[in-house]
């Protein structure tokens, strides 16, 4: 079946694909945008954990302050290459992270493996996956998508830059708190 270049276009601005890449999955799939973009989003979480061991040195720090000045958050977010670093893609997701810690007085560690031994599972209120998804930032809906976590929004970008991306730490203030 033979796509047109708007179908292309589509599936190239909203998952990141080249051209040709994006041509053939189209091509696969008969055309169907939904089954098109799950094609590439399994590719890209593949291409994700593949680069989860390249060394991360360059990266971001961004801060968000609510309206009225009594919440504030800090992140940051490392990356293989000042050149991704400056990339308007990864300055959102920073600013994104930033903005979704902020919102989450309940987050406290980047990742399941940064909570203390024993520490969920003393968790009197839910099970231990329960407080990992409360308390742990990759695991967390992203307050503006809930459909996806914070770490589906760090592979979605790994994929599209081709960088390793690390959430390597932040922190959440709060007035009175």
């Amino acid at each position: 079946m033979s796509v047109s270049m708007d179908q292309v276009r589509e599936l190239r601005e909203r998952t990141g694909a080249g051209i040709l890449e994006a041509k053939k999955v189209l091509e696969e799939v008969g055309g169907d945008m939904k089954k098109a973009i799950e094609i590439m989003r399994e590719r890209g979480l593949k291409i994700a954990d593949k680069k989860a061991g390249r060394e991360t040195r360059e990266g971001r720090i961004d801060v968000y302050v609510h309206a009225n000045n009594r919440l504030a958050a800090m992140v940051e977010v490392n990356c293989e290459t000042d050149f991704v670093a400056r990339n308007d893609e990864f300055i959102k997701l920073v600013k994104d992270i930033a903005l979704h810690i902020a919102s989450n007085p309940d987050v406290k560690y980047v990742r399941r493996e940064d909570v203390p031994a024993g520490e969920a599972e003393a968790y009197d209120a839910g099970t231990p996956d329960e407080y990992y998804q409360k308390t742990v930032l990759l695991e967390q809906p992203f307050v503006r998508d809930p459909s996806q976590t914070i770490a589906d929004l760090v592979r979605t970008a790994i994929a599209r830059t081709g960088e390793n991306i690390v959430v390597r730490r932040f922190v959440r203030y709060e007035l009175g708190a």
